[in-house]
């Protein structure tokens, strides 16, 4: 399946777009500007489209191709108002500091709490061994009721990780002045999370070489997020099965085993 089919602008172009808004707090019409300078002209709402198509993409492509999360979760939300109503943004970051998750809710009740935990649980696939989070008293609920035999604690000044992480939401929202819905806000989050987690590499705290080396390596994960065409998977070699389309391909497969090609890793005898 070609990813950019139809879009006038190459991938590189569009793919870079897309890097500067999320990796950097930069509006649309700063992009624009920068594009402009080396000689492309493309409008604001173009680049608009683009982050919203493309940045969705992303995030599914880079959040299926992780290597996985610690197993000390720490989790803290935050009020954020949208269109004037009161909405509470709920984090989990583990202990290397990258977003594991990042929900909006209208509420941060036991309910609100048991849903958030429920979605964590969900992208860790594994059981947690320590959650650490303030003294509200739906996390407690949560806790009881879905992973009990998990260390839960909730001491001063713990939770300044995830406390931390909120930082660079509240810069974003303050260069788009607010979010304007919870649609846009949760779609916006959910791609910044996972291209900061790509680019967390911790440079003060290994070497300038090693840090290069890191940087080398998220700029190819990079690469491979934002490629043209996306492989399909082939498990069995006789039955063939698209992943994009649903399609089976089984005949097709016996014409290039025919013909003796090599399809796509798949070795034929």
């Amino acid at each position: 399946m070609d990813t950019y089919k139809r879009h006038r602008f190459p991938p590189d172009i569009i793919s870079y777009a897309v890097w500067l808004y999320y990796r950097f707090n930069l509006s649309h019409r700063d992009i624009e500007d920068l594009l402009a300078e080396r000689g492309i002209i493309v409008t604001r709402e173009s680049i608009r489209l683009w982050c919203i198509k493309f940045g969705a993409l992303y995030a599914r492509r880079l959040k299926r191709k992780h290597r996985g999360f610690g197993d000390t979760f720490y989790i803290d939300e935050v009020f954020i108002k949208i269109n004037g109503k009161q909405h509470y943004l709920w984090r989990a970051v583990d202990q290397d500091g990258e977003v594991v998750d990042v929900y909006l809710q209208a509420k941060r009740d036991g309910a609100a709490a048991k849903r958030f935990f429920k979605r964590l649980l969900h992208s860790h696939g594994g059981e947690l061994r320590k959650i650490v989070t303030d003294k509200l008293r739906s996390y407690g609920v949560a806790h009881r009721e879905l992973i009990p035999e998990t260390v839960h604690s909730t001491q001063q000044y713990e939770n300044n990780r995830a406390e931390q992480s909120h930082e660079a939401t509240r810069v974003r929202e303050r260069g788009m002045r607010r979010f304007k819905s919870v649609g846009q806000a949760q779609r916006f989050l959910g791609a910044h999370a996972a291209v900061s987690n790509l680019f967390n590499l911790g440079r003060h705290l290994v070497r300038a070489e090693h840090y290069r080396n890191l940087r080398e390596s998220a700029f190819a994960d990079w690469s491979r997020a934002v490629a043209r065409w996306k492989r399909p998977d082939f498990c069995d070699p006789k039955k063939l099965i698209c992943q994009n389309r649903g399609e089976h391909m089984g005949k097709r497969f016996e014409k290039i085993k025919a013909a003796g090609v090599r399809y796509i890793g798949v070795k034929l005898k």
